[in-house]
């Protein structure tokens, strides 16, 4: 064990909650994944309100990629930043203070008709803004130059937040590039991030079982999966539903399942924190090709493509890396139980309720309500099992 690790094991066992960013950020990003939900499908139907600024639609999608997937990337990211770079942890007071700020923009959030646009953009922005700042700062004095890309992506998820205030204050009008440049930064980051974790845990499970049969190593076709999504994306966030958008999401489809395929999915079966991962993946490359359908012809509505990429790709990545960073960086076992299983199961209910939901309009209603409840479901799953470990309660 690195002298990095040791001591990073050390400071855990001193600070206990505020030891490493995966326990507040995971522990809070999983609650709110369930209060969101909550709040939205009520204020949606117009049963109550809200004293929030924006449309209920516009503060779903906002608290779900600034809120939920911005908390579960500052968990990874400060559990995952010590490791690459071998240098001291975000813990105490500094951590606690950049949580301070998510929790205060989701506060301010709901009361944002009250205390009014700016306050509440100032706030929300400001976390973004310094998580990108230390994550940044740790790379660069590290010399970490592999991990730069992280760093930029992070940098335009905060600029697409700021855009996003933007536009909802009329000061702008991007016809909803805000929200798409949120998605595909935080997609292009799966892409990136997953297509490391994925096949290297593959490849760690497989050689623990004495398989002679291994994911392939990272090459050309992974470059060029890469290279293909992102100018997808590109063009998907400037001009939307072109037959250039849709030849180009058509192309990373096709290069990111012969990517998937590489990596040996069907050896994993037995393990859910690995086929999940997989899964959540093939969910992305489903994602593209329903995106290139939907620019090429009316028979298949972008709004498909938009939920199998957040609530397919986000939520079950999300929700897999979560589980395995808090059993793995807790000294447990990774392996999922019987919480775990129902959450990653429940996930993928919810995945095909809602891509139904926007395929099938005339049950729409009820198909978006048993997704929402899978949904919700999922990280109660996700809290139950993982909850007393980020509170640092449970036993090992």
């Amino acid at each position: 064990m690195s002298a990095a690790r040791s001591e990073m094991g050390g400071r855990a066992s001193r600070q206990g909650f505020l030891s490493l960013g995966f326990r507040p950020f995971f522990l809070l990003g999983g609650l709110w994944a369930i209060v969101a939900v909550i709040l939205s499908v009520p204020t949606i139907l117009g049963l109550f309100g809200l004293p929030v600024l924006w449309d209920p639609v516009s503060w779903h999608l906002h608290e779900m990629l600034f809120g939920y997937v911005a908390a579960a990337m500052a968990g990874f990211l400060l559990t995952a930043v010590p490791n690459w770079t071998g240098r001291r942890p975000c813990a105490g007071w500094p951590l606690l203070l950049i949580v301070g700020l998510w929790l205060a923009g989701r506060i301010l959030g709901l009361v944002s008709a009250v205390l009014g646009a700016l306050a509440w953009a100032v706030l929300d922005s400001a976390f973004l803004f310094v998580l990108w700042g230390v994550v940044t700062r740790e790379v660069l004095a590290a010399g970490n130059h592999r991990n730069l890309p992280v760093c930029l992506a992070l940098g335009l998820f905060w600029l697409t937040n700021l855009s996003f205030h933007a536009e909802q204050a009329g000061l702008v009008d991007w016809q909803g590039a805000s929200v798409r440049g949120a998605l595909s930064v935080v997609l292009m980051l799966l892409v990136l991030i997953g297509g490391r974790i994925t096949p290297n845990f593959t490849r760690n499970w497989l050689n623990s079982k004495k398989s002679k049969v291994l994911p392939a190593e990272f090459g050309p076709v992974d470059k060029f999966a890469l290279a293909v999504t992102l100018a997808a994306f590109i063009f998907w966030i400037v001009s939307p539903s072109t037959v250039l958008v849709g030849a180009l999401a058509l192309v990373a489809a096709a290069a990111n399942l012969y990517r998937l395929a590489r990596w040996k999915a069907w050896l994993v079966l037995a393990e859910p924190l690995l086929w999940s991962l997989h899964l959540g993946y093939l969910w992305v490359c489903i994602g593209f090709l329903l995106l290139a359908l939907a620019a090429f012809g009316p028979v298949v509505p972008e709004i498909a493509a938009i939920h199998v990429f957040s609530v397919g790709g986000m939520g079950t990545m999300t929700l897999v890396v979560m589980s395995r960073a808090t059993l793995g960086h807790s000294g447990r076992l990774l392996r999922a139980g019987g919480w775990l299983s129902s959450a990653l199961w429940l996930m993928t209910l919810s995945v095909f309720a809602r891509l139904a939901a926007a395929l099938v309009p005339q049950q729409m209603g009820l198909l978006v309500m048993i997704s929402l409840t899978a949904w919700v479901a999922a990280f109660v799953a996700f809290l139950i099992a993982c909850g007393p470990v980020l509170l640092n309660l449970a036993r090992k």
